[in-house]
């Protein structure tokens, strides 16, 4: 029998051998993530049953990688509640990538709840169970583990495979499991847990949009520097300089840099550290054909007539969301709304998740109607939400 705690590699090989041989295991992490670009894993939760859980030392393990053997089998489901950042940390240190996850966080959207729900909020509305969250801020590299530890993070698993029976019976109610289960396969795919690009950064940015199209280029290879930098020596990127002082930088170009080196955020020691890299990327960027300039972000600000459509069609989706019980942060952000009106009266829907999948049939394809002009919307007298019709044979549309 298994001790509670796995500390040695002959039980945490014995864990693997049994994991290898479940249909599903529930899988949860606990990390440290302050002085870091990466989080340095303390423990990995494992739960079969809700009788049988186990907390994994990471610090005393030492090779985790054979764990990459149960994230690749496709035969084991594995169990996980906002899966992203766990998985990440999982491959990272395992070098293998998973397959066949079930996110109860996410599929907590096809039931009428919110896809970003807390675990303690999800387990309270779907299973009645409330669970203490005391220890949320806990130094969880210290040792030995607290009683209270333990009690809290192998709840953090003990009720997943429960959790997830339930909201299946739920989604085989109300229809959406096909929707579910291929929203689930977004796990499948490497290229979510690998390191993010200064592109998927650049725009999030505050301060960007009052930027030019040579000094968003020059932003881009900041950008890129500096999360490469992170990356590299394992800090924060914002520990190398924040996104203020890059923005003053993408303004001043080049022959500038010296006039913020005494400024809080660029002191003279980052100057010296990082200063020629950073006249390199500015300059890299000046030398850059202009057609290869990164595109301004789009504002709908001064287009009253283009925001008044996007709000039309926001509020079309959120009617249709409630009343099919599935989440509307689900279907699309307002940025993609944003990029999908747009690109309807542009012809131009290549990078739109709306016009893919199981989106693409619960609302992509009528949103492109009521843009036509081919279906209208009313607000159904009964529930109060927008109604969409089909124009041509006045029935409504579920």
């Amino acid at each position: 029998m298994l001790p509670e705690i796995i500390e040695n590699s002959e039980d945490f090989n014995s864990l693997i051998n049994q994991a290898m041989n479940s249909q599903y295991i529930a899988i949860d992490t606990e990390f440290i993530w302050e002085l870091t670009y990466y989080p340095i894993p303390a423990i990995i939760q494992i739960g079969f049953s809700s009788q049988e859980c186990y907390i994994v030392d990471y610090t005393r393990i030492e090779d985790f990688s054979i764990f990459g053997e149960v994230l690749e089998n496709s035969n084991i489901e594995k169990i996980l509640h906002d899966a992203t950042q766990d998985l990440s940390i999982l491959v990272r240190i395992t070098g293998s990538s998973p397959c066949n996850v079930f996110d109860t966080q996410k599929a907590a959207g096809f039931i009428g709840l919110s896809s970003s729900i807390s675990l303690s909020n999800l387990l309270k509305h779907a299973l009645g169970i409330h669970l203490s969250k005391t220890e949320t801020r806990t130094n969880w590299l210290k040792r030995p583990l607290s009683k209270r530890q333990i009690e809290y993070a192998l709840n953090d698993v003990r009720y997943l495979p429960r959790l997830r029976n339930t909201i299946i019976k739920k989604v085989n109610r109300n229809g959406h499991r096909n929707w579910l289960f291929e929203e689930q396969k977004m796990y499948d795919n490497p290229e979510l847990y690998k390191d993010k690009d200064a592109y998927s950064r650049l725009y999030k940015i505050k301060g960007i949009k009052q930027l030019t199209s040579k000094e968003l280029a020059i932003l881009f290879e900041l950008v890129d520097w500096r999360e490469k930098e992170a990356q590299e020596i394992n800090v924060p990127r914002e520990h190398i300089i924040s996104d203020k002082t890059l923005i003053l930088l993408a303004k001043l170009k080049s022959k500038k840099v010296k006039k913020i080196t005494n400024s809080k955020d660029f002191t003279e020691k980052k100057n010296r550290l990082y200063g020629k890299k950073i006249i390199k990327a500015i300059n890299k960027a000046l030398n850059m054909p202009t057609v290869q300039w990164p595109e301004k972000s789009y504002t709908f600000r001064d287009d009253d007539t283009l925001n008044a459509r996007i709000d039309f069609i926001a509020a079309c989706i959120k009617g249709k969301c409630i009343a099919n019980e599935i989440d509307p942060a689900l279907i699309a952000s307002r940025m993609e709304i944003s990029e999908f009106v747009k690109g309807f009266y542009e012809n131009n829907f290549i990078s739109s998740q709306l016009t893919h999948g199981w989106r693409k049939k619960f609302i992509g394809d009528i949103i492109k109607n009521v843009l036509s002009g081919k279906h209208s919307v009313c607000l159904n007298p009964t529930t109060g939400l927008p109604q969409i019709n089909n124009n041509d044979t006045s029935k409504k549309i579920r």
